[in-house]
């Protein structure tokens, strides 16, 4: 099995360098716009083919992200990023968006598309969907343990990319709304303002009002370091450090420990630990234990730490890690007037230089001599192969050491500037496709989601266009409802959730439902057979997203929360669109519970609450009390439009209920049923921002 590459983030050019020079085999990037770490330093374009450059003479690939939600304006720009990519001669673009997956296709055919760790890929079958949607390698959610990871590996056709070092978020990867409902700064659009790391309180016994003062959503970082033998023997391709937003010489030190570790050798965890931790680090994902342990906060102990590592660990890349195997070639001698040295690599390059001084005869044999300057690379990404020698009649004779030094440099520094030569990727011209307008004015149908059955009032369900019920509610769904209820598929499925998953929906085909919502890559495979609609998971927030799913087989889809309604009336992709007119969002999707910190799992009912430093209370669900289940936080003030549905420019408003009783259920379908304002606090959430 080959060795798994070592994947490092490059938030900078002096990032990028510490990251090249200590040893990574590739490095990814943003560019100024369309990336999820907006506040990074970033690369203009000219940057980028510098970078590019500078990395493929060192045999260092470059991945470029472009992984962020994109609204129907900016699709123009967008496909400029592709060109931009292509033009600079990058090796692959990570992408989340179906929109920015057609259009690299469509662009630059031969550019590698990796599927982002924010498509929350985590199952066997994501990863086949990822490749039949063109995809070359799949990143896979941060929360999988390592029998997990080795199912996915062993299933996939295409390439598995793994994080081993850096910040855990407590959201599972990409299904978190926190940032942008509580302040505004989206995640999903790269400017998370981290409010898990601020304090949310899950200690029972809080007084109503009373702030929060622990940390229950801050973890601490991952470090699967010690484990890359057994991600090697799983079959990942590559691991990747996170860190964008992070120091050169944090990079330099994540290299440097994932290199050792992959040769089997030591490396010093001391100066991993103290270059960045939250308290030290946590393997709780990758060995099944997702329990308090995970939590941490970064103290001032840990900020001092960091401040003595950081000259030990600039060391670490004050010179470049020689790598590149060169062949060295000498010809002629003292009858041809001079010396030719060839250099060669294993890539085709080749350049010659020639002595500018005539050798003389030799007392002895030159070779060694000849074999201890060309072999000093040091400074270079060089190091030397081999050396042929090839003398004329009269033998190579003598030069100076000077001589060969400054021919050795000569040719290493021509060699190098072949191996910079940017080789742009091939581009076709597209004309992007124009899409109609939807309609404003209209009052959408309404639609409800309810967490189970006794939850919906009997006599609503004729005014509603649809039902929507978890799946795992289905056999307590009266049979009168089926013919308009949507079986709505977990937004996350790990361990063998898929598998039920499968099993429960072939087992359903024929009990008269009217079709299943499905919420990642891997629930187009599954549901096959079934009338599908998309739900809040697919995160569609643009036109040539939504036609993409629509000609996957989407007869309708809900469009991601974050997008205002001006945006959503650029979305109309000839299946009928919905957006939430009620309910308490779902800031976060996460496998670590917050309320481990205070509370047995076992004896768990189901939920609690969490309270941050301003005194309200977010509410958490739990999909499986007991351990094995996929926890919610919800914002604490609902979402309501119900006296203004008519602005909302979708064809179904769906109002969705979460722990609300089945009386105050009624209560609110009433109000959006008869349009009227809202009795109590609430939000219009991000439906009249400028996003």
């Amino acid at each position: 099995m080959s060795r798994p590459e070592i994947l490092a983030p490059a938030g900078n050019r002096e990032m990028l360098g510490a990251a090249v020079f200590s040893g990574a085999d590739a490095v990814y990037l943003g560019l100024t716009g369309f990336n999820a770490r907006r506040t990074a330093g970033n690369f203009t374009p000219e940057e980028l083919q510098e970078a590019v450059s500078f990395c493929h003479a060192r045999g260092v690939k470059v991945h470029v992200t472009l992984n962020t939600l994109v609204y129907d304006r900016e699709l123009a720009g967008l496909a400029d990023a592709v060109r931009t990519v292509a033009a600079a001669g990058a090796d692959a673009v990570i992408a989340d968006d179906l929109a920015t997956a057609q259009l690299v296709k469509s662009i630059a055919p031969t550019l590698h598309l990796h599927g982002s760790t924010q498509m929350s890929v985590h199952t066997p079958e994501g990863a086949k969907e990822l490749a039949a949607l063109g995809y070359d390698r799949v990143i896979l959610a941060r929360e999988l343990s390592l029998e997990e990871i080795r199912a996915v590996c062993e299933a996939s056709p295409i390439e598995v990319e793994v994080f081993v070092h850096g910040a855990l978020c407590m959201g599972v990867s990409g299904q978190c709304m926190m940032s942008a409902f509580l302040g505004g700064r989206s995640g999903n659009r790269g400017a998370c303002a981290g409010p898990c790391r601020l304090p949310f309180d899950a200690t029972n016994g809080l007084r109503p009002g009373q702030p929060g003062k622990a940390c229950h959503l801050s973890l601490k970082d991952m470090d699967l370091v010690p484990h890359m033998a057994q991600l090697k023997a799983a079959g990942v391709a590559s691991i990747k450090i996170e860190g964008r937003l992070r120091t050169p010489e944090y990079a330099a030190a994540a290299v440097t420990a994932c290199r050792a570790a992959r040769a089997g050798q030591p490396y010093d965890e001391a100066l991993l630990r103290d270059i960045f931790s939250r308290s030290g680090f946590s393997d709780a994902y990758l060995a099944g234990r997702n329990d308090g342990t995970m939590f941490g906060v970064r103290t001032e102990a840990d900020a001092a730490a960091t401040r003595a590592a950081t000259p030990k660990a600039r060391e670490l890349f004050r010179r470049e890690l020689e790598r590149i195997p060169v062949h060295f070639c000498v010809s002629g001698g003292v009858e041809d007037g001079g010396v030719k040295l060839t250099a060669a690599d294993a890539d085709g390059h080749k350049v010659s230089v020639y002595s500018a001084d005539e050798p003389q005869p030799a007392q002895k044999d030159p070779l060694p001599g000849v074999e201890r300057a060309l072999g000093k690379t040091g400074g270079t990404p060089f190091v030397m192969a081999g050396l042929t020698a090839e003398a004329g009649e009269g033998g190579l004779g003598f030069l100076p050491g000077s001589v060969w030094n400054e021919m050795r440099r000569e040719a290493l520094d021509k060699l190098l500037e072949k191996r910079s030569e940017v080789r742009p990727h091939a581009t076709q011209d597209i004309t992007l496709p124009v899409y109609p307008a939807h309609t404003v004015g209209q009052v959408p149908a309404l639609a409800a989601r309810f967490a189970n059955a006794a939850q919906c009032p009997a006599d609503a369900v004729e005014k509603l266009k649809y039902l929507i019920f978890p799946i795992a509610e289905a056999e307590s769904i009266p049979a009168a409802w089926r013919g308009k209820t949507l079986l709505e598929l977990p937004r996350v499925m790990f361990g063998k959730l898929e598998q039920k998953t499968a099993a429960r929906l072939d087992a359903l085909q024929d009990a008269g439902f009217a079709g299943a919502v499905v919420n990642n890559p891997a629930q187009l495979r599954l549901a096959d057979g079934w009338t599908l609609y998309g739900g809040l998971g697919l995160n569609v927030t643009n036109p040539m997203s939504a036609a993409r799913y629509a000609a996957l087989g989407m007869q309708g889809m809900l469009l991601q929360p974050e997008t205002a309604l001006t945006a959503m009336t650029a979305i109309a992709p000839g299946v009928p669109t919905a957006a939430l007119c009620y309910g308490h969002l779902p800031l976060m999707l996460t496998r670590a519970c917050p309320l481990r910190n205070v509370r047995d799992c076992g004896k768990c009912q189901g939920g609690g609450t969490l309270r941050d430093r301003k005194g309200r209370d977010f509410t958490v669900t739990c999909s499986a009390p007991g351990g094995a289940g996929v926890r919610t936080v919800y914002n604490p003030v609902p979402l309501y439009m119900g006296e203004r549905l008519r602005e909302m420019p979708v064809d179904v408003a769906i109002a969705a209920f979460t722990t609300e009783t089945p009386a105050r259920a009624a209560q609110i379908l009433a109000m959006l049923l008869d349009a009227r304002p809202f009795d109590n606090e609430f939000t219009r959430g991000l439906y009249y921002t400028n996003n």
